[in-house]
């Protein structure tokens, strides 16, 4: 069997990998793919939101699945115009990821549902929002609209930060045409957590829980980031809460979109604040997030084509998805000074890897035969163990094995999750 996976990231990586391990996988084609990944897929530069590119790649090579991963190509349409060739997918068409290429849908979606999430309103006018602002508690979370690299949320502490974010998202459009629209929220507090499912638009299974790390430095400090690195499962996610959230979450949303007319079919992507007042709904992504995916499959016992199959196909069973006991921990190798100014063209030295090791690369190429740096997240170093404490430990091993100039990784991923095991 043949698979076509798009994207070129650390996420890709790990859903190869994955992939890999069914016994019917023949070939792998990557687009683009990565340095790292050239190990594991055949990889063509093509790029992710080309979709003209994509389907004619499709079109003229043997392709018997396709796994479309990235947020742009799937609000672009990729999977309706595979599809619409013969090609058999795995992730949401257009009309549902929706869910997360529009903001103001997914918000419009939970208030019309009767989903809990943070108080919010839309406007599509700069002076009107500005007006609204002057009404409001401090702080506010402002987001654009539209997709923006994981960058278009900020919170603003006070009326003049909130006045800037709104004249730099709308009027400045430092995020382009997603600024066109933004939306004003209330600040929730409270503990985060990530949660992958599966859904083929009928039956929901969540993946184990995972805390993300966004900021670049230790303690939480610095600027935003696409991730810095991940722990599973995220022991502030009980069997209680996760009960009440397949309640009032999980099935409400799968549901919503159904009524919507915008059956979604992948991996739907839930970030969870666990308030006082119950879990809320932060985001909806419409498929899986990175890093969380390179600690979320290494934990999974279950064929994951098989899965993407049952999903595709409409026939996603509650059995068919199993995660192994223990825990798993991905601290993210990035070039120093990342998510700002940074060099790349390092060469990477990577080490052997036990059965309980794992190096997903992200932002690397291959030159000459040598791996070299070429992206801010350049890698992840995963390693699974029997506790979440054993997990951070050989992670931080592993890191430690990796050799790059100007390689810089925060020291305290899983931190906050062994401090929560130890209250308890």
């Amino acid at each position: 069997m043949k698979i076509l996976v798009v994207g070129g990231g650390g996420r890709e990586h790990a859903v190869i990998k994955s992939l890999k391990k069914n016994a019917s996988v023949t070939k792998i084609y990557a687009l683009p793919g990565n340095g790292g990944i050239a190990d594991d897929a055949e990889c063509y530069p093509v790029k992710a939101t080309d979709v003209d590119g994509i389907v004619k790649f499709a079109s003229e090579h043997p392709v018997d699945f396709a796994v479309v991963t990235p947020d742009d190509p799937l609000v672009l349409g990729c999977v309706n115009c595979l599809e619409a060739i013969g090609i058999p997918c795995f992730g949401p068409r257009a009309e549902a990821a929706i869910i997360e290429g529009s903001k103001v849908f997914s918000k419009n979606l939970m208030k019309k549902y009767g989903i809990p999430t943070a108080a919010s309103e839309s406007f599509s006018d700069a002076e009107a929002a500005i007006a609204y602002l002057k009404t409001q508690r401090y702080p506010v979370v402002i987001k654009a609209d539209g997709l923006a690299l994981g960058k278009g949320v900020i919170i603003a502490q006070n009326a003049a930060e909130a006045e800037r974010a709104v004249r730099e998202i709308m009027c400045d459009k430092i995020f382009g045409a997603s600024g066109n629209k933004i939306l004003v929220e209330e600040f929730l507090e409270g503990p985060e957590v990530s949660v992958l499912a599966f859904t083929d638009g009928k039956t929901i299974v969540p993946m184990v829980s995972s805390m993300d790390h966004k900021r670049a430095k230790d303690g939480d400090e610095g600027l935003n980031t696409g991730g810095m690195g991940t722990v599973a499962p995220n022991p502030y996610y009980t069997e209680k809460i996760a009960r009440e959230c397949m309640d009032t979450i999980f099935r409400p949303t799968v549901s919503a979109m159904n009524a919507e007319g915008r059956t979604f079919k992948g991996c739907l992507y839930f970030g969870l604040m666990l308030t006082r007042d119950g879990a809320k709904v932060i985001e909806y992504n419409c498929r899986f997030g990175d890093p969380e995916t390179q600690v979320v499959l290494p934990l999974l016992e279950s064929d994951l084509l098989t899965i993407m199959q049952a999903v595709r196909n409409g026939t996603l069973t509650q059995d068919m998805v199993r995660f192994k006991a223990g825990a798993a921990c991905c601290v993210v190798l990035a070039s120093d000074g990342y998510p700002q100014k940074y060099e790349t063209g390092y060469e990477i030295s990577t080490p052997e890897t036990g059965k309980d090791e794992f190096i997903f690369v992200a932002g690397a190429k291959k030159e000459d035969g040598r791996l070299k740096t070429s992206g801010g997240r350049v890698l992840g170093a995963t390693a699974t163990g029997d506790t979440l404490k054993e997990a951070v430990r050989k992670a931080y091993a592993l890191a430690e094995r990796v050799g790059f100039e100007n390689a810089y990784y925060r020291k305290d991923i899983g931190g906050r999750a062994l401090a929560c095991l130890r209250e308890e």
